[in-house]
C-alpha cells in the first residue's frame, strides 16, 4: 500500500496522517483519553475506503486508558502522540485491528480507516 508524504507508519503498521494538529495536552500511555471517530471498512489495492461500519458522531464520544490493550492495537499507538483538538486519520492493518477472527460488522483479515478526533486526555 503506497503511503502519502506526510503519512508516518507506524511499527505495528498503522499509518497515521495528521490532518489539524491540536493545541491541547498529548495523549500517551497511561492516560485516559475521549475521543469521536467513523470507522469505514479499507480497500488497500483501490487505496479507498469502503462500507462505514461505527461511528461515535451524533452522540458521545467514548473514553479509554491508552495503551492498556482496552481498543485494538491500532488505536493505541495511532492515537498517541496526539494533543487535544487534534484530527487524525489512522489507517490499521488486520495484524493491528481484528485480525483472522474480524468482529461484527469487521470481516477477517480486514483493514479498516478511522478519523479520530482528540476530545480531552485526562
Amino acid at each position: 500500500m503506497a503511503a502519502h508524504a506526510d503519512t508516518v507508519t507506524l511499527p505495528d503498521g498503522t499509518q497515521i496522517e495528521d490532518y489539524e494538529f491540536g493545541t491541547g495536552v498529548e495523549a500517551h500511555a497511561g492516560r485516559t483519553v475521549s475521543v469521536h471517530y467513523t470507522g469505514w471498512l479499507w480497500l488497500p489495492e483501490e487505496e479507498a475506503r469502503g462500507r462505514n461500519f461505527d461511528s461515535s458522531r451524533g452522540g458521545e464520544p467514548i473514553s479509554f486508558v491508552l495503551g492498556s490493550g482496552t481498543v485494538i492495537d491500532g488505536w493505541d499507538s495511532g492515537i498517541a502522540g496526539m494533543k487535544e483538538g487534534g484530527i487524525r486519520t489512522l489507517i490499521i492493518p488486520p495484524a493491528a485491528g481484528y485480525g483472522a477472527k474480524g468482529k461484527g460488522p469487521v470481516p477477517p483479515d480486514s483493514w479498516m480507516i478511522f478519523e479520530v478526533e482528540l476530545i480531552k486526555v485526562r
